[in-house]
């Protein structure tokens, strides 16, 4: 696999997945699967119980999603701008094999899930060549270049994740209450937010953590992402006081009851500086 992916071929990729496989790429939990499907393949998470955001995130971006074999009509995984004209996001949300459906475009610094800011189409989408599907996901990041730049201010991919204990924060318009069935998920409508802290590799389940995939814990009980905020941003406070990229959602941390009873896990951005930088300057 090259890794470099047009959008139409992520569309035209299988459409007969199985529900599980639809299910999964949109973070469903065990607990929120429909017909006892197990989530042991790895789900990614939204926001429950975070808060309206203190701050603007010119970063931030949106992508709408749909998983027509699970029911969702109206979803969106979550995306960071950090180049003029690329945002970089999980790359499960746009894999047609387990059925999720990139809708063709990315909304870029709004606090509005559907209006605001800019909006961009979809030219091409690059998974990372050894992007698998699992428990959990493996090497789950993408980037996706915009079909003209923006001027949105992108975020800085930090050098490092910050060592456990870094507090961190994470931003989603994912669900905010639970539901079993995806056709019935409510998006959020404004961006929602969630401090964080990063989490010991023991802090999640047996090899869920690891060298490329950072444990997430909330500063809030029974907060954390959920069913929406997949490939949404992770950010930590740099040297100067301005927020950095380390990661995006990828899934849950642990086999979990539910969404909010954590932890989460989230791709670590920094461990593919290499290959996102040599992407981008192959392909301006």
């Amino acid at each position: 696999m090259s890794g470099i992916t047009s959008v139409r071929r992520i569309v035209a990729r299988s459409t007969v997945a199985a529900i599980a496989g639809a299910a999964c790429c949109l973070a469903l939990t065990a607990a929120s699967l429909p017909g006892g499907v197990s989530a042991d393949r790895g789900g990614v998470k939204s926001i429950i119980n975070g808060s309206q955001p203190t701050e603007k995130y010119p970063f931030m971006a949106s992508i709408p999603i749909e998983a027509p074999l699970a029911g969702l009509k109206d979803g969106n995984c979550g995306a960071a701008l950090i180049d003029a004209e690329w945002v970089v996001t999980a790359a499960h949300c746009l894999d047609g094999e387990i059925g999720s459906f990139a809708e063709g475009t990315v909304r870029i610094g709004s606090d509005k899930r559907t209006s605001g800011g800019t909006v961009r189409d979809i030219a091409q989408v690059f998974m990372s060549p050894d992007y698998a599907q699992g428990q959990p996901n493996q090497n789950d990041i993408a980037l996706v270049r915009l079909d003209r730049p923006v001027k949105n201010k992108p975020i800085a991919i930090a050098e490092a994740a910050g060592a456990p204990g870094t507090d961190t924060r994470i931003l989603g318009f994912g669900i905010t209450k639970t539901n079993e069935d995806p056709g019935k998920w409510k998006m959020s409508k404004k961006l929602r937010e969630l401090d964080t802290v990063r989490g010991d590799v023991a802090d999640c389940g047996p090899g869920y953590a690891g060298d490329t995939r950072l444990c997430t814990l909330s500063q809030t009980p029974d907060a954390m992402a959920c069913n929406g905020d997949s490939g949404g941003p992770q950010i930590q406070r740099g040297s100067a006081g301005r927020w950095e990229l380390i990661g995006v959602t990828s899934g849950p941390g642990a086999q979990s009851p539910s969404c909010e009873k954590g932890p989460g896990l989230y791709t670590d951005v920094t461990a593919f500086g290499s290959w996102i930088t040599e992407t981008i300057a192959a392909n301006k």
